[in-house]
């Protein structure tokens, strides 16, 4: 049975020494009890201790992480079915397939190209996290060397796609470093694949065509000590992954079944029959940890990308901008000042209606927390006081020459406290709509 945090808590040292790297002992509890932290973070906690707690303090999905010469993708200690049920923790990886019988040069261009791919959204970089190499020459040489060529260009994380240990070492050899995925054992090659993971301390890919056989091999591999696995149930099209994604995780989840408590990594590419764009999204959604791309798409990846990003965005902390005044179009103390939230997408909306006008304005962005105009209205999350209070915090009378400020239309109805709160100054009712701001300024702005 799992034990809450404060009985975890009592079966810790209690010396509060930061050494789990947490700022108190009773903080690392409520991380153990939540399957958010792992036991043997806590190097000061007694066996005896370390036994009754083992059960209960252990992810029910490890946590597994893979770095390059810059960043790392982590996977894996996600704690519930579904978003709203509290938060997903760690965003699935989106790599793409570089085969090593390609050109080096091509190889080379590709990964650089793909490398440089960025894009924004609200305020946020997104990009592809790295890159899965297939030694599908199956030459230990031509595959270090592509390994090494791909390096050469980007630091992002490597998986290894490597059927045999003698590939797997030539990979890892040209990787300067960096701490990649090896894919993967089977039923005939987990010993000697175990033995190379483990002299590298890397995670480890497990490939079954039945949850029975993996979770037969993950003990295995557990015996033999690899930690760090990943599972590939080989689905291949949208009923099948549905159900054994699913299944993965509730078994994971729900049963707590440790020998199936690890990240899955997906190609959803390798049915040509299937939309490789489609089951990605879906794979996403229904759980995917590492999803391999067969094709570098930009329109469809970005599609992917964002998809993820909203999936993965904590329900309970909207995506913000911090609060402040912005300038835009390069203002004077004449331009027009105007109001909106910090939720990212309302600001976004606002500030590129305003830039693609062509004029210059102020745009004063008060903490709602976090939510659109009219949720954090309907919250008193923005109203007269705080629109008033942000203008002082904010300096805005130092900023313009005029006082007037333009409100949202959809919160007309605060105007006249806010003439109460901001003596002296014209509260001047906008759009309620984005898209309107430009024939509005036109209109009441004009000069």
């Amino acid at each position: 049975m799992a034990l809450s945090g404060l009985e975890i808590y009592k079966l810790l040292p209690q010396t509060n020494c930061k050494d789990c790297n947490y700022p108190t002992c009773l903080a690392f509890a409520m991380k153990l009890a939540a399957k958010q932290a792992a036991l043997k973070d806590c190097p000061h906690v007694s066996e005896e201790a370390k036994i009754k707690l083992e059960a209960a303090s252990a992810p029910p999905i490890a946590l597994v992480t893979i770095q390059g010469g810059e960043g790392e993708v982590q996977v894996g200690n996600e704690t519930v079915l579904f978003r709203h049920e509290k938060t997903f923790f760690h965003r699935p990886g989106l790599f793409w397939r570089l085969r090593d019988n390609d050109d080096i040069d091509e190889l080379k261009r590709k990964a650089a190209e793909a490398d440089a791919y960025t894009v924004d959204y609200v305020g946020i970089d997104l990009h592809l996290d790295g890159f899965a190499v297939e030694a599908a020459s199956s030459d230990p040489a031509a595959f270090s060397a592509a390994v090494s060529a791909i390096s050469s260009v980007s630091k992002k994380p490597l998986i290894l796609l490597a059927p045999t240990a003698d590939l797997a070492k030539a990979g890892l050899e040209a990787t300067n470093g960096a701490r990649p995925l090896l894919y993967a054992a089977d039923q005939d090659n987990w010993e000697t694949m175990a033995d190379v993971a483990k002299q590298a301390g890397t995670p480890l890919a497990v490939r079954a065509d039945t949850l029975e056989a993996l979770a037969d091999l993950t003990q295995k591999l557990k015996q033999a000590g690899v930690e760090e696995l990943v599972l590939d149930p080989e689905v291949s099209g949208y009923l099948d992954s549905l159900e054994r994604l699913t299944t993965l995780r509730r078994l994971a989840l729900k049963k707590t079944f440790r020998p199936l408590g690890y990240p899955i990594i997906t190609f959803p590419g390798t049915n040509g029959e299937i939309d490789e764009t489609l089951l990605a999204a879906e794979h996403i959604a229904k759980y995917g940890g590492l999803i391999v791309l067969e094709e570098f798409n930009p329109a469809s990846l970005y599609a992917l990308l964002v998809l993820r990003q909203n999936i993965y965005t904590n329900p309970q902390k909207p995506i913000q901008v911090q609060p402040g005044v912005y300038e835009i179009n390069s203002p004077d103390k004449d331009s027009p000042l105007m109001v909106t939230t910090n939720f990212s997408i309302t600001y976004f909306s606002v500030a590129n209606e305003i830039e693609g006008s062509g004029r210059p304005g102020w745009l004063l962005v008060t903490d709602s927390e976090g939510m659109s105009v009219l949720t954090a209205w309907a919250a008193g999350k923005f109203d007269a006081e705080r629109v008033a209070k942000d203008a002082k915090a904010f300096n805005v009378e130092e900023k313009v020459s005029h006082h007037k400020v333009i409100i949202p239309g959809h919160v007309a109805v605060i105007s006249g406290e806010l003439e109460e709160e901001m003596p002296g100054w014209e509260i001047m009712v906008g759009p309620r709509e984005a898209v309107d701001i430009t024939s509005y300024l036109k209109a009441m702005w004009p000069n």
